[in-house]
């Protein structure tokens, strides 16, 4: 008779050969500790990538995510002005995301918990300068992408005139709330997208679903995010209905310390408090 490593010798009697211990493996949930250290090797295999590499990794990023305000203007153009169509054009939010988490793309917002892990746990330094490096370049990058997004919309004819007009108005909408609103609604939208991150190492594969339906959460509560809504704002900017100065201290400056605090300070840190224990003991 098979002995299953690591079982309870209590149910002992319950796993009777390999298959069934196979079977048991596989239908388990990875343990918050075993999630911790699929993390930290993303994030410390991210730190070790070349610059360019993350530069146009980034860039790639920051191109896509407009995918999320271009297809929230289809849907919206082709809705009916009925109070529950906007949550129907939320769901086109959730397919730039799609994109660049699925093909692993360098999105500034989820290196606020992977990059995160290896700072925390070794400490140092070299460390400091790894995530201070790769958040520097990753962030650029995908704010140079989000402003080249928006030139092709706004100078171009991609979009049928009621396409673009839905655009224009999604993103002054967006754009348009003070900068302590924006701060205060950008912090759940760094924890979505930290657990986001976190969930999607867990080992259930169903990737596509929790990327969809967090991201629509971010949507439809007018949370904040600071690279999908760089998009946004850039086409405010070039488009001549805002002024970039003023943009970036009322919505830039507060999103992105809303959701490095959302992702960072308050997920990352309390996920990394609830396995300290097990891997430094």
């Amino acid at each position: 008779m098979y002995n299953a490593p690591h079982r309870d010798p209590e149910h002992a009697d319950h796993v009777r050969n390999k298959a069934e211990a196979k079977a048991v493996n596989e239908a388990s949930h990875l343990s918050a500790r075993l999630v911790y250290h699929v993390v930290l090797r993303e994030g410390e295999e991210e730190l070790k990538r070349p610059n360019a590499a993350l530069f146009w990794a980034g860039i790639a990023a920051g191109l896509m995510i407009s995918v999320s305000v271009m297809a929230e203007a289809v849907l919206k153009a082709h809705l009916p002005e009925v109070p529950w169509a906007v949550y129907i054009a939320d769901f086109g939010y959730c397919f730039g995301f799609l994109l660049v988490i699925l093909s692993r793309m360098q999105l500034f917002t989820e290196n606020t918990i992977s990059t995160v892990l290896p700072l925390l746990t070794h400490r140092d330094g070299t460390t400091l300068w790894k995530v201070a490096r790769l958040w520097a370049l990753v962030l650029g990058a995908n704010i140079i992408g989000a402003f080249l997004a928006a030139a092709f919309f706004v100078h171009t004819s991609a979009l049928p005139p009621e396409m673009s007009t839905a655009m224009g108005k999604i993103s002054v909408t967006a754009t348009s709330a003070g900068a302590w609103e924006n701060f205060w609604r950008a912090i759940p939208a760094g924890i979505l997208i930290a657990a986001l991150v976190w969930m999607i190492s867990s080992g259930d594969h169903e990737y596509f679903l929790i990327i969809t339906a967090f991201t629509w959460l971010i949507a439809a509560g007018d949370f904040q995010h600071v690279i999908a809504g760089s998009v946004e704002m850039a086409h405010v900017v070039l488009s001549g209905a805002g002024d970039l100065p003023e943009l970036l201290v009322r919505w830039f400056g507060p999103v992105l310390l809303g959701n490095v605090i959302g992702g960072t300070a308050i997920f990352t840190l309390t996920a990394w408090g609830q396995v300290q224990q097990e891997v430094q003991g």
